[in-house]
């Protein structure tokens, strides 16, 4: 797996992480992102990137730093 495909799947495992501390399911965070309802289980799955503005959006949406979801 080369380095951009890890970073991607760490994001996505950390919107996870921070999805589930809010008590979001995948449904309630696509809606409020006004995504598709699918949205979100996609990029938890890396079966989608994530544009950066939509990575912003969640991060305000779930009350934490976008940077978060880039540790490893």
């Amino acid at each position: 797996m080369d380095f951009e495909t890890k970073v991607y799947k760490n994001i996505g495992e950390n919107i996870k992480k921070y999805r589930l501390a809010k008590g979001y399911s995948q449904e309630k965070l696509s809606e409020l992102l006004n995504a598709n309802s699918k949205f979100i289980g996609h990029v938890e799955r890396f079966e989608r990137r994530i544009s950066l503005k939509k990575l912003i959006q969640i991060a305000q949406i779930l009350d934490v730093a976008p940077k978060d979801f880039m540790t490893f």
